[in-house]
């Protein structure tokens, strides 16, 4: 029964099926490798091995559904598989990769970009799969182009950016909110009420609030705020930091 079924893992067609997935998996890794490369030049967890793996994984599941007639050999004849279930089997298994680099650190939430682009590179592995090497060589640049230069613009249109602020009052000092509200309206910055918490440490008032700019240009600095803040009254100890989505 063996010497049988062996031969047909070495038929002409199964091994230039085993030859053009190959192919697709080394051009997936590579389109994978040039996303990551932003990633890992800016210092992220997930970079170039990441997702080099997950856009070589995609395609080679893509790839390999294709050639569904050739599987174990083509001794089991036609096996019917839907190719649309296998990518979407893709994107349930990227999704619990993504929710793991999306980290909440206060009002920070980290890894929103390292998840899309994630998701993305897996759907340029199917692509790539599927055999649209174009669009998915088109798909990847995007992608790069996207995470590199869009943040420089990003930079240079106007915005508002926004600062997680943990004040620690001295004991006996009665803070006010709508004093702080408008000594950050001067300063340019607007508190967002919804946002303030009040606890109590070693006797001592603890407010976090966040507060954004309103324009980010004319906003002061984080630095300069910082200077200001240390000569405020009653301040025991404050932290600013800027909030990151």
């Amino acid at each position: 029964m063996l010497a049988a079924v062996l031969p047909h893992y070495w038929s002409a067609d199964v091994l230039t099926a085993n030859g053009l997935i190959a192919l697709n998996l080394l051009g997936a890794l590579a389109l994978g490798m040039l996303v990551g490369y932003e990633r890992s030049y800016r210092g992220r967890a997930a970079g170039m091995r990441t997702y080099g793996l997950v856009c070589m994984a995609s395609a080679g599941l893509t790839a390999a559904v294709g050639f569904r007639p050739l599987w174990y050999g083509g001794a089991l004849g036609v096996a019917s598989v839907d190719p649309t279930s296998v990518v979407q089997g893709v994107v349930t298994g990227i999704g619990f990769l993504c929710a793991g680099v999306i980290l909440k650190d206060g009002l920070n939430i980290r890894g929103l970009d390292t998840a899309a682009s994630l998701w993305a590179v897996a759907a340029v592995g199917v692509m790539f799969g599927a055999g649209f090497y174009v669009a998915a060589l088109v798909f990847a640049s995007l992608c790069a182009l996207s995470m590199s230069l869009l943040h420089q613009l990003e930079l240079r249109l106007p915005g508002r950016s926004t600062l997680d602020i943990c004040v620690t009052f001295r004991h006996g000092f009665h803070p006010d909110l709508d004093e702080i509200a408008a000594v950050a309206h001067v300063r340019g910055y607007r508190v967002i009420r919804d946002s303030v918490t009040i606890t109590f440490a070693e006797d001592q008032p603890v407010w976090r609030l966040a507060a954004v700019g309103v324009n980010r240009t004319r906003a002061l600095s984080p630095a300069l705020l910082a200077d200001e803040l240390s000569r405020f009254e009653g301040m025991a100890k404050f932290s600013i930091t800027p909030v990151r989505n």
